[in-house]
């Protein structure tokens, strides 16, 4: 097991660990109203978890599974850039845990990526009234089915390291990683999250391809603008697309 230090969990940040639940964006969403400040969900189990677009998130045992639920009065273009600062937190987290700062990548808006392969989820829900829920999920014993249509076939931390990491062990150090840039955020605002995402991000500079809902897109992955859109450079100029599942050629 990996045995380094958790930093200090944040102040003002409440958890609540649960052995089972149906979702733990489900039950943030259900617990927002009455919270009085940001606070973690974690499950050893979830019956009915969920990724992007209704997809079913499917989680073997000893996996990750955690929302952040937080009440913020804020526009929904700004709540949807902590997309970017919980992939961050993820990265750093996971990169403290193992010692290793090879192998693992974002892919954007917000996966995390390990020698190639889907590591982690991370999806984003309005909550009733304003706020917002992050639902995190790690692959930290084992990989669920490959997917015939992914194209990022899944892996987890044991196989890919070696490495075997409680999810309580996972969250102590998210935890505190999140907060810091959240601080970071509401101190400086995206510039610097942007800055670093970019620094982590796989495939800057190289060839992807972006989808929608109903439009394909092919360029060279230029950078990620103000709003957090993808930035393409295609044949035609620069193109930014807010909302997409990026495939690399």
């Amino acid at each position: 097991m990996a045995d380094r230090p958790a930093p200090d969990w944040p102040q003002g940040y409440a958890r609540i660990l649960l052995p089972e639940v149906d979702s733990t964006n489900a039950e943030a969403l259900r617990q927002l109203p009455a919270l009085s400040g940001p606070c973690w969900i974690m499950a050893h189990r979830q019956t009915a978890g969920r990724g992007r677009r209704g997809r079913e998130w499917v989680e073997p045992g000893g996996n990750f599974a955690a929302t952040l639920a937080l009440r913020l009065d804020e526009p929904p273009a700004r709540l949807a850039l902590r997309s970017f600062l919980a992939a961050l937190a993820l990265h750093d987290a996971l990169v403290a845990l193992s010692g290793l700062e090879q192998g693992f990548a974002l892919k954007w808006p917000n996966d995390v990526l390990l020698n190639g392969g889907k590591l982690s989820g991370i999806l984003l829900e309005s909550g009733p009234g304003g706020g917002l829920v992050i639902g995190i999920g790690v692959n930290l014993r084992a990989a669920p089915p490959a997917d015939p249509e992914a194209r990022f076939p899944p892996v987890s931390l044991r196989a890919e390291t070696g490495l075997v990491v409680t999810p309580e062990t996972l969250l102590d150090h998210l935890g505190p990683a999140y907060a810091t840039w959240e601080n970071r955020f509401q101190t400086y605002g995206f510039a610097p999250v942007r800055a670093a995402f970019l620094a982590r991000v796989a495939r800057l500079g190289e060839a992807v391809i972006a989808r929608t809902m109903t439009e394909t897109f092919e360029g060279r992955f230029a950078s990620i603008d103000d709003s957090g859109a993808l930035v393409l450079e295609t044949a035609t100029g620069l193109l930014s697309i807010p909302a997409a599942d990026v495939f690399f050629p």
